[in-house]
C-alpha cells in the first residue's frame, strides 16, 4: 500500500512509541508491516540474523518494532546506525556491519553515501511489505541539517511519504512546537505533513479541545489523536537519557535484594538490566557516585562503547574503589561485556579501535582476564548453559578476552561472587535470570529470597498489545491507513 513517517517536534516526543504501537496495531489488522529508521544514533543495539544467515547489528528500538510487527528483524529496518564513542566521533554501522567513523565536522556533508544506503534499504522494504512505518529522528525542523537530511523530510521526499508529527504535551508548549515545526519547513516539505498526534496527555481532554481546534485552524491539518499519559508503560529504549526511568520498586518484598547499576558515561546495551527492573523482590537503583554502592547487595557494571575511557571515569569518580570495596566485603558483582572487561587485569587497544593506538590500562583486577581490542567486530547469537539451566544472549564487541583462571561463565568468567559475561541479553531468559538471582541470594546468605516467576518475553508482548490498544482507542488508525493508501 505505502508508507507513513512518524516525525516529532523534539527528541523523545514519542516517535518510537507511536511507531511501535502502529506496527502492532497494523499487524493485528492483518497488514504485513515493517518498521524503518534510516539513521539511528544509539549505543543500544541488537544482533539480527540476515536472510543470508549472517549476523548484523541494528538499533534496539527497530528490533522491538519488528517484534511488534511480528516480522523477522533485519538490517534493512535500520540501515545506518551511529554509535557515539565520544562527543565528537561516532562509529558507523551500515547494513549491520562496521563502516568507519563519522566526526562532528562530517555530520552534514559527509553523509551522502549513508543516505544512498538508507534509501536503498527503504526501497527494498517497500517492495516486500504492505506498509512501512518510518520513524524520524530528532525534529524535521532542524533546518541547519536539512540540506543533507535523509532521516526526516529528506526521506519523506524520497518516498513521497505522508508525515505525522508527534508532540509531547507533558513538556509544555506543544502547540507552539507543532505550529513552529510547520512554519520552519519549506513549501515542498510542508506539503507532506498531514496531521498531528499529541502524546502524554493527562487530564480532561475537554480542556484541550480549544487548543486542538485552533491548531487545526492555523495549520490546515487535523489532530489525528491524543495519546494519554502511560506512566507504567515502557519499552526497550534507544536513548540513555531514559536509563533512570528503568527503576521499578515493586514493594513485593519486605527485604529486597538491593541492586546498584553503575551508569557509565558511554553506557551501551543497558536494556540488559530491564529484566531486573521488572523482578519482584529487587530494588534496582542507578549509581554514579561511590556512596550509591554503600548499601547494595549486587553491583552491575553494564556494557560500554568506550571501555578504556569509562574505566578512567570510574577511577576519577572513586567508583572503581567503591566496586572493589563492595567485592571485598562480600557483595556480588556482575560485569556485562565492557563491564566484564573492566573487571579484568588489563585492557589493551594496540590498533586504536577505541582511541589512541597502543593504549594499555589496568582493570579492576577482580577477574583474571585480559582484553585486547581488535578492528573486527564480533556479532553472535550464542546459546549454552550456566548454573544448571539453559542460557542465551547476543554478542556485540571488538574486545577479545582471554581468561587465565576462574570458572567459565557465559563466554566470560566467574571467581566466587564476581561474575563476568560477554553475553548481552542473558538476563532476559527467565530460567537463567531466576537461577542467577537465586545463586546471588545464596552467596549473600539470603536464603529467604525467592525469585519471581516473571516471563520477560510475556511482559514485552503485553506491553506491545497495551500500546496497540491505546492507539486503537485514541488515534484514528483507519485515517492513518487511508493516508498510507493515498
Amino acid at each position: 500500500m505505502g508508507s507513513l513517517l512518524v516525525a516529532g517536534t523534539t527528541s523523545d516526543a514519542g516517535k518510537t512509541v507511536v511507531t511501535t504501537a502502529l506496527c502492532r496495531a497494523f499487524a493485528r489488522r492483518g497488514v504485513r508491516v515493517a518498521p524503518f529508521k534510516a539513521q539511528n544514533m544509539s549505543n543500544n543495539s541488537m544482533v539480527t540474523v540476515e536472510p543470508d544467515g549472517t549476523c548484523a547489528e541494528i538499533g534496539r528500538a527497530q528490533w522491538v518494532q519488528a517484534i511488534a510487527a511480528r516480522v523477522q528483524p533485519e538490517s534493512a529496518m535500520n540501515p545506518v546506525l551511529l554509535k557515539p564513542g565520544s562527543d565528537l566521533v561516532s562509529h558507523v554501522v551500515v547494513r549491520g556491519r562496521p563502516a568507519g567513523r563519522l566526526g562532528a565536522h562530517d555530520f552534514a556533508g559527509g553523509r551522502d553515501g549513508l543516505a544512498e544506503a538508507a534509501y536503498t534499504a527503504y526501497d527494498e522494504l517497500v517492495g516486500r511489505f504492505d506498509v512501512v512505518v518510518c520513524e524520524g529522528a530528532g525534529s524535521p525542523a532542524e533546518i541547519n541539517l536539512r540540506a543533507h537530511d535523509y532521516v526526516n523530510m529528506g526521506l519523506a521526499q524520497h518516498g513521497r511519504i505522508p508525515t505525522v508529527v508527534v508532540g509531547d504535551i507533558d513538556r509544555g508548549g506543544v502547540f507552539a512546537a507543532m505550529y513552529g515545526t510547520l512554519a520552519l519547513l519549506d513549501e515542498a516539505d510542508r506539503a507532506l505533513v498531514v496531521g498531528w498526534v499529541v502524546n502524554k496527555f493527562r487530564g480532561d481532554r475537554g480542556l484541550l479541545r480549544p487548543g486542538l481546534d485552533r491548531l487545526e485552524e492555523l495549520t490546515g491539518r487535523p489532530v489525528l489523536g491524543v495519546l494519554p499519559w502511560l506512566p507504567d508503560l515502557w519499552l526497550d529504549s534507544e536513548d540513555s537519557l531514559a536509563l533512570r526511568d528503568r527503576v521499578r520498586r515493586t514493594g513485593a518484598a519486605a527485604d529486597p535484594l538491593r541492586v546498584a547499576v553503575v551508569v557509565l558515561p558511554r553506557v551501551s546495551n543497558f536494556t540488559d538490566v530491564d529484566a531486573l527492573c521488572v523482578e519482584p523482590g529487587l530494588d534496582v537503583r542507578f549509581a554514579d557516585r561511590p556512596r550509591d554502592l554503600a548499601t547494595a547487595d549486587v553491583v552491575v557494571l553494564p556494557g560500554t562503547r568506550a571501555t578504556i575511557s569509562d574505566l578512567a571515569w570510574l577511577r576519577e569518580t572513586g567508583l572503581a574503589d567503591a566496586v572493589t570495596a563492595h567485592a571485598r566485603r562480600g557483595g556480588v558483582v556482575l560485569g556485562i561485556c565492557g563491564g566484564f572487561q573492566m573487571l579484568g587485569v588489563t585492557v589493551s587497544d594496540p590498533d586504536g579501535v577505541e582511541g589512541r593506538p597502543g593504549t594499555r590500562v589496568e582493570g579492576l583486577g577482580l577477574l583474571d582476564a585480559h582484553t585486547t581490542f581488535d578492528a573486527d567486530k564480533v556479532l553472535r547469537l550464542p546459546v549454552g548453559s550456566a548454573l544448571g539451566v539453559p542460557a542465551s544472549g547476543y554478542e556485540i564487541h571488538h574486545g577479545r578476552v582471554e581468561v587465565a583462571t576462574g570458572d567459565e561463565f557465559l563466554g566470560g568468567a566467574r571467581s566466587g561472587r564476581v561474575f563476568g559475561t560477554m553475553w548481552h541479553g542473558s538476563l532476559e531468559g527467565d530460567d537463567f535470570r531466576h537461577a542467577w538471582l537465586a545463586e546471588a541470594a545464596e552467596l549473600l546468605g539470603r536464603q529467604a529470597f525467592q525469585a519471581g516467576r516473571v516471563s520477560f518475553a510475556g511482559l514485552r508482548e503485553a506491553r506491545l498489545d497495551t500500546l496497540a490498544d491505546a492507539v486503537e482507542e485514541h488515534l484514528d488508525v483507519g485515517a492513518l491507513l487511508d493516508l498510507v493508501r493515498g
